[in-house]
């Protein structure tokens, strides 16, 4: 590997979901030299929604409207919980911090700042969230009003269907009526797909014809519920324009994943991590991380062999849990196969799942993970930081259930900025 080009950099993220990207922007707003390597993370699955911090305790399933005493509270019962290491106005900055970056790409939120709302989503509940593309705002006033509404799916748009979300909300929405349509344009048999539809949906010759095979079924319906299909880099001028058009209010609802929805954030990260300097290898993946004898890594990285090197000075792992190939698990153990990590987890094979799959309380190996110093350096086996300069941040860390807890995005966002902020000062 004697040709194998060299990049250096000061910080190097490993993983591309919502923690990697949002490590790498914090980093690169620090004035870091930063490179970040990840194949499609997991970010693609995202319905768009932020997820803060609503459920505790999980075994009781109890739903939290204000997610910042829902998360004092979690720190007092689980002082291991990741957010329990990190003090409350430094969560709300990183938050804060990264909404606004959305916003400058053209993907605003909304939301209110100290309490969580409900968003209708494509199985017909309502999901308690604490940010909310402006998208999907306004249906949940539209619902609190229970005004009349007309839902609309696509004919072969699978992931979404207008009958089952009514037939889900049932009585409390009376006014709620709902219609399927061809998309313009596209021929009535087969499948169509999200993407396909935002994209074209971008042209104003196609939202005029949308809008216009919409018009004659709107029957006094105040406002039009469709699936997230409003446009991919634009979405708030997409369906302000549509909006326009139809003359009532109109609100999407995420489709089952992946969608358009996780496409918004990827794009968004994307071009907003190149303009700010940061080098990315998208599709790559690390095959081999050494420590340098000099205080860094060199990181073997590549599509399908290793194709550079690249000399970071520091490292955040962000590389998710299962799905995304930060963890690994055979019959017996579950372990971290880049930096052969120790991993939290329970005692025993037989411990990992309860007799019942559906157990309000979750499974013990949902909590398996890495556990950290108060700076988010993973730890050894004897208990202390594996490295002065690596560090770990999102679904990977220990003694969290973020999907249960309804926290899967405040946990990426706040501990990726908690990891950049230990990076930075172990670097100066």
């Amino acid at each position: 590997m004697t040709d194998t080009p060299l990049i250096q950099c000061d910080l190097c993220v490993i993983g591309s979901g919502m923690a990697g990207m949002s490590a790498a922007l914090f980093a690169a707003k620090q004035g870091l030299s930063t490179s970040m390597v990840g194949r499609t993370g997991e970010i693609i699955f995202s319905t768009g929604l932020l997820d803060l911090m609503a459920v505790h305790p999980v075994e009781k399933g109890e739903i939290w409207d204000d997610p910042w005493a829902c998360i004092d509270q979690l720190a007092k019962d689980l002082p291991q919980h990741p957010y329990a290491r990190i003090p409350t106005a430094a969560i709300r900055a990183a938050f804060d911090a990264l909404i606004a970056f959305l916003e400058s790409m053209r993907l605003p939120y909304t939301g209110h700042p100290d309490r969580n709302s409900l968003v209708l989503t494509s199985v017909g509940t309502f999901k308690p969230t604490y940010r909310v593309p402006v998208t999907m705002w306004a249906g949940s006033e539209v619902f609190r009003r229970k005004a009349p509404c007309l839902l609309v799916d696509i004919q072969g748009l699978k992931g979404f269907s207008a009958l089952q979300i009514a037939a889900m909300v049932g009585s409390g929405w009376p006014g709620l009526r709902t219609v399927r349509i061809g998309f313009p344009g596209v021929a009535s048999s087969g499948e169509v797909f999200p993407e396909r539809l935002a994209r074209s949906l971008e042209a104003a010759v196609n939202r005029e014809k949308l809008a216009a095979a919409i018009q004659p079924r709107l029957q006094g319906a105040e406002a039009v519920g469709l699936p997230a299909i409003l446009g991919i880099s634009n979405p708030a001028k997409v369906m302000a324009d549509f909006q326009r058009r139809l003359g009532v209010t109109v609100f999407e609802i995420p489709t089952m994943p992946p969608g358009v929805t996780g496409q918004r954030l990827k794009e968004a990260f994307e071009h907003g991590l190149r303009n700010l300097g940061a080098r990315l290898f998208l599709e790559n993946r690390v095959f081999r991380a050494d420590a340098d004898p000099k205080g860094g890594f060199r990181l073997h990285a590549g599509r399908t062999d290793p194709e550079e090197v690249i000399a970071a000075r520091s490292v955040i792992l962000a590389t998710g849990r299962f799905m995304g190939g930060g963890l690994k698990a055979d019959r017996h153990v579950v372990r971290e196969p880049l930096f052969n990590l120790p991993v939290h987890q329970p005692e025993g094979r037989d411990r990992w799942h309860r007799e019942d799959f559906l157990d309000r309380r979750g499974h013990a190996v949902n909590r398996a993970g890495l556990e950290t110093d108060p700076i988010f350096r993973p730890l050894d086996a004897s208990g202390r930081p594996a490295h002065r300069r690596l560090f770990a941040a999102g679904s990977i860390l220990a003694h969290q259930d973020w999907m249960r807890m309804k926290c899967g995005s405040g946990l990426a966002i706040a501990t990726a900025n908690a990891a950049v902020e230990g990076a930075a000062r172990e670097l100066s």
